[in-house]
């Protein structure tokens, strides 16, 4: 495992090499330097190098042209007169040490010596004499390899066929040459060091407001902005955000921004106060005339004889009093989550609120096909009892609602590992659409876009769930595909060491999802009056096997 992830660290780090573009700011300002300056002493360098080698070989060229003269005219005019012998010509006024004379007569060299340092003449070897007599008479000079070295020789005609050989050593220039290369190369490589430290430390010192701009934006990008009053205090530092250059413009800018953001948000936070606040009143001052008018009409259903069409009528006028009450109801529970007011929790078991809300809703859609799955142990969390089976009630009414009739729900109560409570409500109708699932829990969103239907939707029933469950410090997750729905719910958890203990068996049933909507129902409608209710059955400990019962674990009625 380690030796993978190390080749993955090596191949993300080739590829940013292979990439520039991704590289820091202050790397590639730094790599453009070095570059310029690696440039620049490379440029120096060849100059310096080329200017200084066509000058040390002039001047030894000078030397070679005068150390022939000098050679020819003493060949020439030995002292003393007569003619000289081949062997007196290292002994020229003015020899250096190093230098080589030689004799060509008839095409093969009769005498070929060097002066040595120490003044003493030194003779050729055959290998060499051969090399002298390949020399071109023209006078032109020519760089060979010898064995005592690497010489600039000069050939010259001297008369009666004899040519008189001159060389100079090339040591010298040769070792001029090259320490002149490696200071250059050394001076290169300690200027490119220093202005790779030198510019790291100014560019990062000059960057560093860059840097706290950037944390600065990344400290509002996690703020969350999309609700609720926001808090926007972070700003640029002064030191960083002073007008005058570029970072500091930018950093001036961005501040400026931020005010701007900041006064956005507060206005925005009145707004939705004064919007809640109407909201909450207009609900509060509602459900007076609403129970007036719940009250007239079955007083008057009660007192009255009224014609067929005057029932209807009147059962019309209930059934939308009864609608406008639960969207009033639905409206308060918002406003008051919307407000923070706390919440009764308690460390309580969930099954029997789960088991309680199935058998509410089961009553209410006799036609579907009701499966709770609980452990045999206790699953505790921490909760509001009222509000948790307020939550259970939307999410099973609404999964009744907006499925077919034989759609089997399935209700499931289980503990994770980090001792968090989990319950799952899925569903096998058609599925929610894709585009509708991520606006599911926003209010009054409801995914058939008709503004009227049978079933009173008014699309706030996901709103309260997810505001009952973020209340909780828990969550609401959606996961829905053709075929199955699943909405499950995660609550802190309660304390530790809790058996769970096994589950009990569930008989499979086929999963499908149905289109679901935001909307909640009211116990009071999916449960009739005790008195309404038919006769408790005796409990049994195996599971129930009937039309409308739910199965996996006995349910009290």
């Amino acid at each position: 495992m380690h030796l993978t992830a190390s080749r993955q660290s090596l191949r993300t780090a080739a590829g940013r090499l292979s990439r520039p573009g991704s590289w820091h700011l202050r790397t590639r300002l730094v790599a453009v330097m070095m570059a310029l300056l690696t440039v620049i002493c490379a440029l120096v360098g060849l100059v310096s190098y080329t200017a200084i080698s066509v000058s040390l070989n002039d001047r030894l060229d000078a030397s070679l042209q005068q150390a022939s003269v000098r050679t020819n005219q003493f060949f020439l005019n030995p002292p003393g007169g007569g003619a000289g012998s081949p062997r007196d010509l290292l002994n020229a006024k003015a020899t250096s040490a190093g230098q080589l004379s030689a004799i060509q007569i008839n095409g093969g060299v009769t005498y070929a010596g060097m002066l040595d340092a120490n003044g003493t003449r030194q003779e050729l070897t055959a290998a060499d004499a051969r090399i002298l007599a390949g020399l071109p008479t023209t006078g032109a000079t020519a760089d060979k390899s010898l064995s005592i070295g690497n010489y600039r020789l000069q050939a010259v005609p001297a008369g009666n066929d004899a040519v008189l050989i001159t060389g100079l050593p090339l040591a010298g220039t040769q070792a001029t040459l090259a320490t002149l290369l490696l200071t250059i190369l050394l001076i290169s490589l300690t200027g490119l060091a220093i202005l790779g430290l030198a510019g790291t430390y100014i560019i990062r010192r000059s960057l560093r407001p860059l840097e706290r701009l950037s944390s600065v934006a990344t400290r509002v990008a996690s703020l969350p902005l999309d609700a609720g009053e926001v808090a926007l205090s972070v700003r640029v530092p002064d030191t960083a955000s002073r007008p005058g250059t570029e970072v500091g413009n930018v950093g001036h800018a961005f501040n400026a921004m931020l005010d701007n953001v900041s006064h956005a948000l507060q206005a925005r936070q009145r707004s939705e106060t004064k919007v809640r606040r109407f909201v909450a009143d207009a609900s509060h001052e509602l459900r007076t005339p609403l129970t007036a008018i719940r009250g007239y009409t079955e007083l008057l259903q009660m007192t009255e004889s009224l014609t067929p069409d005057g029932k209807t009528s009147l059962g019309r006028v209930t059934a939308q009093s009864l609608r406008m009450g639960r969207l009033v109801e639905d409206l308060l529970t918002l406003a008051r989550l919307d407000d923070g007011q706390p919440l009764a929790l308690r460390t309580a078991d969930l099954t029997p609120i789960v088991m309680d809300a199935v058998s509410d809703v089961r009553v209410g859609a006799p036609d579907h096909h009701w499966i709770i799955d609980v452990p045999d142990a206790p699953v505790r969390g921490k909760c509001d009892d009222g509000q948790l089976k307020q939550v259970m009630l939307n999410l099973l009414s609404n999964a009744a609602k907006h499925t077919p009739a034989g759609t089997t729900v399935s209700t499931r109560v289980t503990r994770e590992s980090d001792g968090s409570a989990v319950v799952t409500v899925t569903d096998n109708g058609t599925g929610i659409a894709p585009e509708f699932q991520d606006i599911i829990f926003d209010r009054f969103s409801r995914a058939d876009t008709a503004r009227t239907g049978t079933q009173g939707s008014t699309g706030l029933g996901l709103s309260i769930v997810a505001a009952i469950m973020a209340a909780h410090h828990g969550t609401v997750d959606l996961a829905s595909s053709p075929g199955e729905t699943t909405f499950t719910l995660r609550l802190p958890p309660g304390p530790e060491g809790m058996p769970t203990g096994p589950l009990a068996a569930v008989p499979p049933a086929p999963r499908d999802s149905a289109p679901q909507d935001s909307e909640s129902k009211d116990p009071a409608v999916s449960a009739p009056p005790p008195q309404d209710r038919p006769p408790q059955e005796p409990q049994q400990d195996s599971a129930v096997q009937d039309s409308d019962a739910v199965t996996a674990k006995p349910i009290p009625r």
